[in-house]
């Protein structure tokens, strides 16, 4: 019997699904961060070699193992994948091996098929579609220092600039500046900057304050409502692209990520949006996750393998 793994190397953990040939789940597991642009080398190493052991356990020894696909941030950057290369073949594992993108491996798992498109609002934001002639797009996924409209990140930036311009009269006075205070635990615009401009800021840190929003739209804020319909044009504006590139218009796109699952106004107001560019484009949750998406990615290897 041989089996294959799939990874999915998210920002604090890596989620692990690993099947028989026959795509059966034998084990499924989470292990430490595998992801370079927020962990040191020493940590995705002793991850890896982890993982690796772990997947080795599943299937009666590594070399049972054929294929390993692994989702993960950066992979763009050719250096990234060498080093995750490095890293599990260190584990002792020879077995086959592909490296991608996290949104490619979502992509998957959300449709469980290899086209389609996915909408991801986390964090950060991307859009990524594949059509039936194995076309590829995306849209957005560029980093919150230049990109990242209408996550998670760019939610928790509006809510902290409403606050200061509040202060200063630019725009009415908000609900949102007694719920930024409260969540934070300041009292003044001051310490919002103390805070925003601390090198131990992190966009993660910025994006926190990004479920405010939810509560701030239940009261009726107005300044909340207007962050909403801004990100959730942004959002639209990733589809648009991608759908037009491929002649999706008419195809289903998966909604992922905590923006759009968790705040009902931002994912009511995007679903109205796109309900009026294409009417014929369905909206569906993913059909399994990021993890089991590197795993039939990796059972699909297996088949070109044979």
């Amino acid at each position: 019997m041989k089996y294959a793994a799939g990874l999915d190397g998210g920002g604090t953990k890596t989620a692990v699904t690993v099947t028989d040939e026959q795509g059966n789940v034998v084990s499924s597991f989470t292990s430490g961060a595998i992801n370079y642009n927020g962990q040191d080398e020493a940590s995705v190493a002793a991850h890896l070699h982890e993982i690796v052991g772990k997947i080795g356990q599943a299937c009666g020894g590594i070399e049972h193992c054929a294929q390993i696909c692994v989702g993960a941030a950066g992979v763009s950057n050719p250096s990234v994948s060498s080093r995750l290369e490095a890293q599990i073949r260190g584990g002792g594992y020879e077995g086959g091996l592909h490296i991608t993108g996290d949104h490619e491996t979502a992509l998957y798992g959300a449709h469980q098929r290899p086209d389609g498109m996915i909408l991801i609002a986390g964090t950060g934001s991307i859009c990524l579609g594949k059509n039936k002639d194995g076309q590829s797009h995306r849209a957005g996924g560029y980093g919150h220092l230049i990109d990242d409209e209408g996550s998670g990140y760019a939610i928790g930036r509006d809510l902290l600039s409403a606050v200061v311009q509040a202060c200063d009269g630019r725009i009415p006075e908000t609900a949102i500046t007694e719920l930024v205070y409260r969540q934070l635990q300041i009292g003044s615009v001051q310490e919002i900057v103390g805070f925003v401009y601390d090198k131990r800021t992190h966009k993660k840190d910025i994006a926190a304050v990004a479920p405010i929003l939810s509560e701030a739209c239940a009261a009726g804020d107005q300044t909340a409502l207007n962050i909403v319909d801004k990100s959730a044009s942004s959002l639209l504006q990733l589809v648009i692209p991608v759908a037009e590139a491929l002649s999706l218009q008419k195809d289903s796109l998966a909604m992922t990520g905590s923006v759009l699952l968790k705040n009902t106004f931002v994912q009511s107001k995007f679903r109205q949006k796109l309900h009026e560019r294409y009417p014929e484009m369905e909206c569906i949750t993913p059909k399994s996750d990021a993890a089991m998406g590197a795993v039939l990615m990796a059972l699909e290897q297996m088949q070109k393998r044979i």
